[in-house]
């Protein structure tokens, strides 16, 4: 199957105001954050991208901005990869939903937080997985099995999606760390997925690519050091 490079939005005006986002409006990047989405064009440079998909909201449309108008590429959107529904929690300050009962669950038992008004964290991975798998399938039969493109979106959608590439219960994704404009890279295969990058701020990607459809290949090598001692 084809590779998925997971990759969050840049740092967005929301993120330094201590106030829950969410879907909001309006929500763009800030001055660092754009310094990061025209870093991104640099940082894939050895990455040939055969398609892009992303979240509708305008913080990840202008992530994408740079690399999109270098590349020549026509993106997909997605709403299945938006940001979480936080329903009646969008826009307030996190200082202040500290102390709701529910914050508790959203950290300790994410499986079981279903946000007021909004969604649970559980319908945010299933339909989030969903989505990442069938674009990769889509991409993997129209480009071929060495594919690589990418998906943007959000901080605990891409957590949902690695917790479930690494088989990790989605009451542990709060321990996967996703910053702002950085990748996680994962390899679907028939049997199972393959994580080859967390978090990655920065340096080269190249090694992300697959080998040349000649080139040996085996389960250690895709997996790491399988049997070693």
């Amino acid at each position: 199957m084809a590779t998925v490079i997971l990759l969050r939005h840049a740092r967005s005006t929301a993120n330094g105001s201590g106030v829950l986002a969410g879907r909001s409006t309006g929500v763009g990047l800030d001055d660092a954050g754009r310094a990061q989405a025209t870093g991104l064009v640099e940082r894939l440079k050895g990455v040939p991208v055969d398609a892009v998909v992303h979240s509708p909201l305008q913080r990840c449309q202008e992530t994408l901005a740079p690399l999109l108008a270098d590349r020549g590429l026509v993106p997909v959107a997605e709403p299945a990869l938006s940001e979480v529904d936080y329903g009646a929690w969008t826009g307030r300050a996190l200082k202040d939903l500290l102390d709701e009962p529910l914050w508790k669950v959203v950290q300790q038992h994410p499986s079981a937080a279903v946000f007021p008004e909004g969604e649970g964290l559980a319908t945010v991975q299933a339909r989030a997985v969903a989505a990442v798998r069938a674009h990769d399938a889509r991409i993997s039969a129209e480009f071929g099995p060495r594919a690589v493109w990418i998906a943007c979106s959000h901080g605990d959608v891409i957590k949902s999606v690695l917790a479930d590439a690494l088989g990790v219960h989605l009451d542990g994704f709060q321990r996967i760390v996703v910053d702002p404009c950085s990748v996680s890279v994962v390899q679907y295969t028939e049997t199972r997925p393959f994580v080859l990058r967390v978090n990655d701020n920065g340096g080269d990607l190249s090694g992300v690519v697959p080998p040349p459809e000649h080139a040996p290949s085996s389960d250690a090598v895709v997996g790491g050091s399988a049997g070693a001692a």
